[in-house]
């Protein structure tokens, strides 16, 4: 998958015995046992000990539960068939997710990949728009051509850094949620990148992050499989419930780590940021067995 070739394994004319092993080629062996000479009748030299070790390799991970995500997939079918209505099915799907389908917050965090990488970027560059100005930090990135555009035209042009486009579904995922945080800059009332305050920017990449979550769970469950409401305006509905359900508990993971974000430096970005998926996961597998429960 994604823009890696694929190995269809050795082919025929390989040989059996690797060529390190010697070939017909080879002088044969001396009567009893006794090394042949080399050609100007000098002692041969002395073969090596024996093939080099191979290079130490991580162990392959266990094969995971083909079926995992099913009790997730299930529940988002009840809460997507009842056009939003019904928030326990929403609230199990979420905890689900969380807890079963991915082993817990750490490894859930683990899976955003790109998100993580992409979303540390994101902040890097808002951070130093808020501290140098927008001009200053577009120009690092040999963007300044951008310098005093709409705010949307900007984030087009950072795409790219922000989220490059490698073909891999992790990588479009991530790429996915930078798109669809620039459409939802409007409705933030986020306007103007020279006037960015420390909110905004923590409005900007709260955006982010919850697409990131909501794309990436989409993505596992197979949202594809799930049969929507026919009703445009229930299927919305339930694309919102589910979007601010998560939004809410990026917000609250931020809110938790401000002291840690301000005092961010550059070289602490990408830890803060998998920090926060962490910490939002967790949050999240707490508010779907809430609500799973009627709470």
């Amino acid at each position: 998958m994604g823009t890696s070739s694929t190995f269809g394994g050795q082919s025929g004319g390989t040989p059996l015995v690797p060529s390190w092993l010697g070939n017909e080629g080879s002088p044969s062996a001396a009567p009893d046992g006794a090394a042949p000479p080399n050609g100007n009748g000098a002692p041969p030299a002395q073969p090596p000990a024996g093939p080099p070790a191979p290079p130490a390799r991580p162990p392959v991970p266990p094969t995971a539960d083909p079926t995992r995500f099913s009790a997730a997939r299930n529940n988002f079918s009840r809460f997507a068939g009842s056009g939003g209505d019904d928030r326990k099915a929403l609230g199990r799907a979420v905890s689900h997710y969380v807890g079963s389908s991915s082993g817990g917050a750490r490894t859930a965090a683990a899976r955003m990949g790109s998100a993580r990488g992409a979303g540390s970027r994101l902040l890097g560059f808002l951070s130093d728009a808020a501290r140098r100005g927008a001009t200053e930090a577009l120009r690092a990135l040999n963007l300044g051509a951008l310098a005093g555009r709409p705010i949307e035209e900007i984030f087009l042009g950072l795409a790219d850094y922000v989220c490059p486009d490698g073909g891999t579904i992790d990588e479009g995922i991530a790429r996915e949620a930078f798109i669809e945080t620039i459409a939802d800059l409007a409705g933030a009332g986020i306007t103007d990148l020279d006037g960015l305050t420390p909110d905004q920017m923590q409005t900007v990449f709260e955006l982010y992050a919850t697409n990131a979550i909501e794309a990436r769970l989409c993505n596992d469950i197979g949202l594809k499989t799930v049969t929507l409401p026919s009703d445009s305006r229930q299927a919305a509905r339930v694309q919102a419930q589910l979007n601010d359900f998560i939004r809410r508990a990026v917000a609250d993971a931020l809110t938790t780590a401000r002291a840690a974000a301000a005092a961010l430096t550059p070289d602490r970005v990408l830890a803060f940021v998998g920090g926060i998926y962490e910490q939002a996961f967790g949050i999240l597998q707490i508010m779907g067995d809430a609500e799973a429960e009627g709470a």
